[in-house]
């Protein structure tokens, strides 16, 4: 098969299309055929060897976590999918090596569900790790109807989701953004406030009593201005600066491969109560360039990869 390698951390010049063995199948887990995957944050930061401390990576690997595809073969104990079924997920294994840039992947089948009617492959390649960081981190922050929410980088792959699932659930969201991306947060629900210096006086200005929940999916001092939004620490969620957790009392959220939750985002999206942005989509062979979209840190919406 064909499918994207690196044999050693570094920039994406790392990258190439490469011809590999076929990937062979266990008891509990379906090979894919591979119609799209995305580029996110966390797999460039693999590659580049930032996370070797956190994340196990076997050389040559092939990156990718995110997939939308067809299952191609079933393992002894699948009964949830057959041949044909048309699927995605967030393929995170305990180490990293045989990835989703790849024309065939071997997927544990608690990594994925059935994709939703209503996306292509390519756009429901998009969701797996950034709707599932969302809708996690709403979970575990009980957000209700009624409350007021506070999204950190609510323009990006995973606030966009977040903005939408807890407009779905009956919240009022205040959403952090660069003025340009300001029409974009009001066309999903949200009010949106210039990030920056004299953050918390603007969203006081919304919000005079403060917010309820505030949901931190960027780092720096999101954390810190939010301690001061909020009538407890164990209000903040974070995905991106554990301080959340250890010095607020709050919640630090790693994104974990769930059937039932990506579920729960098919029923939003065939509803159509969730969209999804693509930023751009590259065929396999220019995954470097992919990567290197991503790595600017200023594409709104997803990048894809289509295979």
């Amino acid at each position: 098969m064909r499918a994207i390698t690196y044999s050693e951390f570094g920039s994406a010049d790392v990258l190439e299309l490469t011809e590999q063995p076929d990937p062979h199948i266990g008891p509990d887990t379906l090979v894919v055929r591979v119609k799209a995957a995305s580029v996110n944050p966390v797999d460039w930061k693999i590659r580049e060897g930032r996370l070797r401390r956190l994340i196990d990576v076997q050389l040559p690997a092939i990156p990718g976590w995110d997939v939308a595809g067809v299952v191609e073969q079933v393992g002894l104990d699948t009964p949830e999918f057959q041949v044909g079924d048309e699927v995605y997920g967030y393929v995170r294994k305990d180490t990293v090596q045989g990835g989703t840039f790849a024309e065939l992947v071997a997927a544990p089948v608690r990594t994925l569900a059935r994709k939703p009617a209503s996306l292509s492959f390519e756009e429901a390649a998009a969701v797996p790790l950034a709707g599932l960081s969302a809708y996690q981190a709403i979970q575990r922050s009980g957000v209700k109807a009624g409350q007021t929410v506070l999204v950190h980088a609510a323009a990006g792959g995973v606030g966009a989701f977040a903005v939408q699932i807890a407009r779905a659930l009956g919240a009022r969201v205040i959403g952090t953004a660069s003025e340009a991306n300001h029409e974009f947060l009001r066309g999903l629900g949200a009010e949106p406030v210039t990030y920056g210096d004299g953050l918390a006086d603007r969203v006081r200005a919304l919000a005079p009593g403060g917010v309820d929940v505030a949901l931190d999916f960027v780092g720096g001092d999101s954390v810190a201005i939010s301690a001061g939004l909020v009538p407890d620490g164990r209000a903040i969620t974070s995905i991106a600066d554990p301080t959340a957790r250890t010095e607020h009392g709050g919640q630090y959220v790693w994104v974990r491969p769930s059937t039932a939750d990506l579920d729960a985002l098919t029923a939003l999206f065939d509803a159509g109560k969730l969209t999804v942005e693509l930023a751009e989509v590259f065929d396999l062979a220019d995954a470097a360039a992919a990567h290197r979209a991503s790595e600017t840190g200023h594409t709104r919406g997803k990048v894809v990869v289509r295979i």
